[in-house]
């Protein structure tokens, strides 16, 4: 009788541990969302405030080597696919994420090889363009008009 009682509390304790949330912490890694935001923030400043680090977060769930930069009213990323081979994939997410960041922003091209986005009126309009580079390649760039 005691072995049975014994069982059913080690049974119980099981369902109550393997039921409690698992504690999540908030990592350190920046957020593609939070990048996009910032350099759109940026976009009729023609990027002043922006550095050549604050648009590696967009890359980062896609790609390790980003390398971004401000060149006259764009400010323009380019990095490799993670995964060899897969830079239509990546191009593909960084779609999406740019949709699911940016809510108000138009999606008029989607392509194999290009996704085309945009915010704001004709003459005050801020241009985002995501596309291959290459087959493995993938380059974002933001322009204000």
């Amino acid at each position: 009788m005691n072995s049975s009682i014994a069982r059913i509390i080690t049974l119980c304790s099981t369902i109550v541990i393997s039921s409690a949330p698992i504690a999540a912490y908030a990592d350190d890694s920046a957020s593609p969302c939070g990048a996009l935001k910032r350099i759109i923030a940026a976009a009729p400043q023609h990027f002043a405030s922006l550095n050549p680090a604050d648009g590696r977060a967009i890359a980062q769930p896609y790609g390790d080597d980003a390398q971004c930069a401000t060149a006259g009213a764009t400010y323009q990323c380019v990095w490799s696919a993670r995964d060899a081979g897969s830079g239509t994939n990546a191009l593909e997410g960084l779609g999406a994420d740019i949709a699911a960041c940016l809510p108000d922003a138009t999606h008029d091209v989607n392509s194999p090889g290009r996704q085309h986005f945009y915010l704001g009126q004709r003459g005050s309009r801020t241009e985002i363009t995501a596309q291959s580079d290459g087959s493995t390649r993938v380059k974002l760039s933001v322009s204000h008009q």
